[in-house]
């Protein structure tokens, strides 16, 4: 066992997770979607592509750029929340929320890529 390639697919995986976590509940209702976790997939996301960052092969461009994309989408959707949270607090709005949330979404579709493309070599480089 390669204790890199399970450390790696951790983060992978865990980066979906979180997403998934985030994504999950009603797209324009702010209770439903904590800014944490939104944050801690940002912060995960970003040490995934960091553990990347190292691989040359084909392969690992495919991660690389997945990643980037996810992490691109989470910290836009983050930046999309900051501005339009009411100074008073509270969490966006309801079409605001949805618009957060969809550019999750398509994070989410980048981080379901990677964990594919990780799968897919993992079951290659096992023969």
């Amino acid at each position: 066992m390669n204790f890199e390639r399970v450390v790696f697919g951790f983060f992978i995986v865990l980066t979906l997770s979180l997403n998934v976590a985030f994504v999950a509940g009603g797209v324009d209702t702010a209770e439903h979607h904590n800014v944490w976790i939104l944050t801690f997939a940002i912060i995960v996301n970003l040490v995934a592509i960091g553990l990347k960052l190292g691989d040359r092969s084909q392969t690992g461009a495919l991660l690389l750029a997945s990643g980037l994309v996810a992490g691109l989408l989470l910290i836009a959707s983050r930046v999309v929340w900051i501005v339009t949270e009411p100074a008073g607090g509270g969490g966006p709005g309801p079409g605001d929320m949805a618009d957060i949330v969809s550019i999750a979404s398509g994070a989410l579709v980048a981080n379901i890529i990677a964990t594919a493309i990780l799968v897919g070599d993992t079951l290659l480089s096992r023969r």
